[in-house]
């Protein structure tokens, strides 16, 4: 018995003619892809067929495709089996568009610290359960490399960022991988102002992270919870102390 025939993909879009041409061509796909109709790998129409099916011009049917390849929803391929392909998801292309986000927005080292106090913390017991010793190893090589940051007098913001980047890797979590990732400018930035307010702590942060790797490897929930909520809240309050506090308001005049 013969299989059913697939329905043509160019079916499922609609021609336009409203708003900005190409833009609405982009939700329409968008939307395929969000309704789970277009899936990854498959290939969208050849532009003739998105022109005719439009009504558009071959010049507004590549800008569309364009701007969809730049923001990872379809991959344009060349060749005998090239097109437009919808693309596999992408943990590095949502986290870049996260970070994006987050760095263009109002956030305050302040604002980066306090959710690092929620999130991170609450991470501590996946880590110290699926922490494997290549994640072990990879923490102590980055606590090593702090170390001999700081007998050259300089503490690394970016090596302190990469180590909590990296223990949040040790979840094998995807998800979080991917947040915490999302979350890198915002937190080498919160670092940065908390060293510059205290430089010299530098040296006690990178103690603590060879303690929490050692609480981590002896499978001690307890203790790496503790370490890491302490650690965050010192730096919290290095920005706390840093912040500008609004003037105390004038004393009243005593009348006589």
């Amino acid at each position: 018995m013969d299989a059913e025939p697939v329905s043509d993909p160019g079916e499922m879009f609609s021609p336009v003619s409203v708003g900005r041409i190409s833009q609405v061509i982009i939700e329409q796909v968008r939307l395929l892809i969000r309704q789970g109709k277009l899936k990854p790998g498959d290939r969208l129409p050849s532009e003739r067929a998105l022109c005719g099916r439009f009504g558009v011009s071959r010049v507004t049917v590549r800008e569309a495709l364009r701007v969809l390849e730049a923001t990872g929803l379809v991959e344009i391929r060349v060749g005998a089996r090239g097109g437009a392909i919808v693309s596999e998801p992408s943990s590095d292309r949502v986290g870049e568009g996260i970070a994006d986000l987050l760095t263009l927005s109002s956030l305050s080292a302040t604002d980066v610290t306090e959710t690092r106090m929620v999130f991170e913390v609450s991470l501590i017991p996946l880590v110290v359960e699926r922490a494997t010793a290549d994640d072990i190893a990879a923490l102590t090589e980055i606590c090593r490399a702090q170390q001999a940051a700081l007998a050259e007098h300089h503490h690394s913001t970016k090596l302190s960022a990469e180590f909590h980047t990296r223990l949040a890797g040790c979840t094998h979590n995807a998800a979080v991988e991917m947040l915490v990732q999302s979350f890198h400018g915002p937190l080498l930035a919160s670092l940065d102002a908390a060293a510059a307010s205290a430089p010299e702590m530098g040296r006690r942060g990178t103690e603590e992270h060879l303690q929490l790797v050692a609480a981590i490897e002896s499978k001690d929930t307890d203790a790496a919870t503790g370490i890491m909520r302490a650690h965050l809240t010192r730096t919290a309050d290095r920005l706390a102390d840093a912040a500008p506090h609004p003037p105390h308001p004038a004393a009243p005049t005593r009348r006589t």
